[in-house]
């Protein structure tokens, strides 16, 4: 990787995923950005790794502009982003809205529309970057409870490839990891007190694979990775 391969931004922040991959890149020397609608969550946090908290909406274009501008100018133009803004309502087709499945599609795909666009061109100009989408297996297949939130990360999934095929060739590596997983973060652990460490992902441990597709040595990229605790069936 080249460029300004010190400042990392990660879209979506709470007290999982995306507060562990804040955590593992700082800790690897990055300047961090961290990116959630509000602050109220990543400013301590980002006061604890030197960091700078930012509130964004990706599912509004001027929101992401201003967010990534603000980036460019304090900490500079990041060389790596990872993309863990996620967002779903459970629902059958009889039960969701309109507004439930556009949505799900503006946070998980448009966003990350305007997030690339609002990256690639000083990324390029560096020489290369990376760019890590946290995804799910809902991209692959649509289950019952899952109309609106498995058509966007079908559609988030699609346009990562897309990007991969385009950018890679200027250096710039587009990877997607495909969480099959329950997080394990309190909400879920007090949601599913009967089940055994073994039926989550830890946040650090889906941090890590982040950080190391972010790293790999071009001669041998990954664009597709799958991440799932052992006891998970698949």
């Amino acid at each position: 990787m080249t460029g300004n391969a010190r400042v990392c931004a990660i879209v979506g922040v709470g007290p999982g995923n995306g507060a562990a991959l804040a955590s593992r890149f700082a800790r690897d020397g990055y300047r961090v950005a961290l990116l959630a609608r509000t602050t109220a969550m990543t400013a301590p946090l980002a006061a604890e790794l030197g960091g700078l908290a930012i509130a964004c909406d990706v599912a509004d274009p001027a929101s992401v502009g201003a967010a990534f501008e603000q980036i460019s100018t304090t900490l500079g133009a990041p060389g790596v982003v990872v993309f863990n803004a996620g967002s779903g309502v459970w629902g059958t087709i009889e039960e969701v809205s309109a507004a439930d499945f556009e949505r799900a599609w503006r946070v998980n795909a448009f966003g990350l529309f305007h997030v690339a666009k609002a990256t690639v061109p000083a990324m390029k100009r560096a020489g290369g970057g990376a760019i890590v989408v946290i995804g799910a297996t809902a991209s692959r297949r649509g289950g019952a409870k899952t109309a609106a939130f498995a058509p966007a990360k079908a559609a988030q999934r699609s346009l990562c490839e897309s990007m991969a095929r385009q950018l890679w060739p200027s250096g710039i590596h587009v990877s997607l990891i495909v969480v099959d997983a329950v997080i394990d973060i309190p909400a879920t652990r007090a949601r599913m007190p009967d089940k055994p460490d073994a039926f989550f992902s830890k946040p650090a441990d889906i941090a890590e694979l982040a950080h190391h597709l972010a790293h790999q040595p071009r001669s041998a990229w990954t664009f597709e990775a799958e991440a799932r605790p052992f006891g998970e069936t698949w």
